[in-house]
């Protein structure tokens, strides 16, 4: 169930940003002078309407969800500082609490781990699943080599003697090649 709320949260908080980038993509003269009503240059439309849009659909879909999840908290609160920071007038009140609302659920949304049924959700299990896999096959690569190490026959050379090592009870376990202590070395 908790996974549902939290696809269902993801889903909803993005559909908010997508329409709105939508919008302003559509209406682009209409966002030029909202924007210069405010004292910000009109250049901005183009840029906001697609990061709104780019972020609302990487929020949809799970994308880098934590990154997008922040930045568009930082941007709805820079809307109250912009649009709604007239705190006399209740409707710029109740839009200022809204866009306080968004941030919030934005926030939590960073802060929640749980990204099931995500591109993140996907890519944390497969990394996951991959570093299974290496350390597998590490533990298997390692084993190898301790076996055929101690199958390798010694030999024995002008430089090193063969000694037979046995075991608590005196069976001989293996060889070993030990180096030949010269005269002057005693």
């Amino acid at each position: 169930m908790n996974t549902i709320a939290a696809l269902a949260g993801r889903i909803l908080l993005s559909l908010l940003f997508i329409i709105s980038g939508m919008g302003k993509l559509f209406d682009v003269s209409g966002t030029q002078v909202a924007l210069a009503g405010v004292g910000l240059t009109p250049d901005l439309a183009l840029p906001v309407g697609l990061f709104e849009l780019i972020g609302g659909l990487a929020l949809m879909f799970g994308v880098a969800t934590r990154i997008f999840a922040v930045l568009l908290a930082g941007f709805t609160l820079l809307t109250i500082l912009f649009f709604h920071h007239n705190l006399l007038d209740h409707t710029q009140v109740v839009e200022a609490l809204k866009n306080l609302a968004i941030a919030g659920g934005l926030l939590a949304l960073f802060a929640h781990r749980q990204v099931a049924w995500s591109y993140d959700g996907l890519r944390n299990r497969r990394d996951r699943e991959s570093a299974a896999r290496d350390a597998e096959m590490r533990a298997a690569r390692a084993e190898g080599r301790a076996e055929a190490l101690s199958e390798m026959p010694v030999a024995e050379t002008p430089a090193t003697r063969v000694e037979t090592i046995t075991d608590v009870d005196g069976h001989p376990t293996g060889t070993v090649a030990v180096a030949r202590r010269k005269w002057w070395q005693v």
